[in-house]
């Protein structure tokens, strides 16, 4: 039995397609991507008839009667995923769905469409496995007490990934498309969405060169995906001190490369140094830059703030470091608590002086640095229990923000209902 059914979204619409409606069947939903467009709440005029297609384990209905009549989709089951939710790490847990649309060179990203997680096909010459043309974001949705989902600023996420496509030679999906297709994938997971306080659903929009390409040249083309995971802590310590490393031989980025872009093959060259830290017994690596090797740059996937007094400093942006969301998030903050932030150069020898160092990032949020070790010298902030007054006091704040405990009066978060 072949079925499909169109109807309009506030502005856009969803494909709904329901095949084989015997033992089985699958359900693609196809977002576009008009203005204005509001998610599930449509309605149209169609003949009586109800369909049920169930999606691992998410639903979609669509019950109908003659004339003009309201359909309910219900995208997800109420009740949370069966899974042990106090034992949450940063690892991934598969989820239902994830999102994919494609682009070839020139052109724009199509209608994308949700089907069920899981591992996908590419070329051995595909531009990504072979020239690592690729880019991905990083962001959270939280559950609140009332059920509803909050987002956190993803329209910065999107903004990041035009610019970072823009510097590896690829097409993008616009902010809207980003922003809508995230919301789409999340509500398509709702049920993994931890319960409040427990921890956050992980969203992680890739962006790569899916065409063959044998010579170097930018791929033909481009596959835009999304998937989700529930999360727990970043760091095993929780809300506890990290002991960072200073590293002297390696180093993450060289001015005029890519270290301002969020681009896979950063994320790569930093596995060694800190695989060799870990060994080791520290938390991480904070690296210096490699024109002067004595100015601090980022941790391997945070950025790292100073403090002193009421005055908190952060290496500036200057196309080695990655403008973190997170990062941007935390000088407003501060600055709306009375703190002065300076962006500016921080040589290595200001560790010493420094009252209290932190680490920023959407995985971490904030984590308080406990000690940092350089050149065999060991730098210890936070007193006796390692966190320091300044950054519990600034994650308590975003955090409280990002969940929806406080009042967004800076009109960062989305509301997903």
């Amino acid at each position: 039995m072949e079925i499909s059914a169109v109807h309009g979204v506030g502005g856009g619409s969803f494909i709904i397609q329901t095949r084989n409606h015997t033992k089985s069947s699958n359900a693609i939903l196809l977002p576009s991507f008009n203005n204005d467009r509001k998610l599930f709440s449509p309605s149209l005029k169609l003949q009586n008839q109800c369909i049920s297609s169930p999606l691992q384990a998410a639903s979609s209905t669509v019950c109908r009667d003659s004339g003009t009549v309201a359909e309910t989709i219900t995208r997800e089951q109420d009740e949370l995923a069966d899974i042990c939710w106090d034992n949450l790490g940063f690892g991934l847990v598969p989820t239902d769905q994830m999102y994919m649309s494609k682009c070839s060179t020139g052109g724009n990203f199509s209608k994308g469409e949700l089907q069920r997680y899981g591992n996908i096909e590419l070329s051995p010459s595909s531009g990504v496995l072979n020239y690592g043309q690729g880019l991905f974001e990083g962001l959270k949705a939280y559950r609140k007490e009332n059920g509803s989902i909050l987002l956190f600023r993803p329209e910065e996420n999107a903004s990041r990934m035009v610019q970072g496509a823009e510097r590896m030679c690829m097409p993008s999906p616009t902010i809207e498309q980003f922003v809508e297709a995230v919301k789409l994938t999340v509500m398509a997971n709702k049920r993994w969405v931890p319960p409040v306080g427990k921890g956050s659903l992980y969203i992680r929009p890739l962006l790569m060169g899916s065409g063959a390409v044998l010579g170097l040249a930018p791929a033909p083309e481009y596959t835009f995906l999304i998937y989700v995971s529930p999360v727990g802590n970043y760091f095993k310590e929780g809300l506890a001190p990290i002991n960072l490393v200073v590293e002297n031989d390696f180093h993450r980025a060289t001015p005029g490369g890519t270290g301002g872009v969020k681009t896979i093959g950063n994320y790569a060259s930093v596995l060694k140094a800190q695989s060799a830290a870990k060994a080791k017994g520290y938390s991480d690596v904070l690296y210096l830059d490699s024109t002067h090797k004595k100015y601090l740059e980022e941790v391997s996937s945070c950025n790292v703030f100073l403090v002193k007094g009421k005055t908190i400093s952060t290496p500036a942006i200057k196309g080695t470091i990655l403008p973190g969301i997170t990062r941007k998030s935390i000088i407003d903050v501060a600055r709306s608590q009375g703190f002065e932030v300076e962006e500016r150069l921080i040589s290595v020898e200001e560790l010493l002086d420094a009252e209290e160092v932190f680490c920023t990032g959407t995985a971490v949020v904030v984590s308080p640095v406990g000690s940092i070790t350089y050149l065999g010298k060991r730098i210890s902030y936070g007193g006796e229990s390692g966190v320091g007054v300044v950054s519990q006091q600034l994650y308590s704040s975003l955090t409280n923000l990002q969940m929806g405990l406080t009042e967004d009066k800076l009109g960062w978060t989305v509301e997903l209902k």
